[in-house]
């Protein structure tokens, strides 16, 4: 009567097999790849815009915040890695929310208006053919009265 616990190995098996699993394998692949095509984009078109203002490298823009900053001397904020990182996220979040994102949504949502009007004209199309059914229960009957009374005259 005891119980057999599923082994360790059986439950990893069924841990990789959920769907969830594969799912964000290919994402965290697809990611990889993806960040070198961000970065190409950063280094390749937003620094030389940013360059034709400044510089074009945006590590170089920094803040000291103390009396003297030579090397590795001083304190220095480095906001130009911080905006440079946050143009990469903001960059990549776009091209996965127009490219990715809105698109998927657009064909979910076909999808979603098809299925409604498919199911929509099944229930027109069972409800024409009760009310057909119907009209033949009705001659049927009208028939038989029909043929009932002209038998009793006879």
């Amino acid at each position: 009567m005891s119980e057999k616990k599923p082994s360790v190995l059986e439950g990893f098996k069924t841990f990789l097999m959920r769907g969830n699993v594969v799912d964000l394998a290919v994402a965290v692949v697809i990611g990889a790849a993806f960040t070198n095509i961000v970065n190409s984009v950063v280094k390749g078109l937003i620094n030389p815009l940013v360059g034709a203002i400044g510089t074009k490298n945006l590590d170089s823009y920094s803040s000291c915040l103390s009396d003297n900053c030579q090397g590795e001397e001083g304190i220095q904020i480095l906001w130009g890695s911080v905006l440079g990182a946050t143009l990469t996220f903001v960059i990549t979040a776009a091209v996965v929310y127009f490219l990715m994102v809105l698109p998927m949504s657009k064909y979910l949502a076909r999808q979603e208006a098809r299925r409604k009007a498919k199911e929509g004209a099944q229930e027109v199309v069972e409800l024409t053919e009760l009310e057909v059914l119907k009209e033949i229960r009705d001659a049927l009957l009208a028939q038989q009265r029909q043929r009932g009374s002209g038998h009793d005259e006879q």
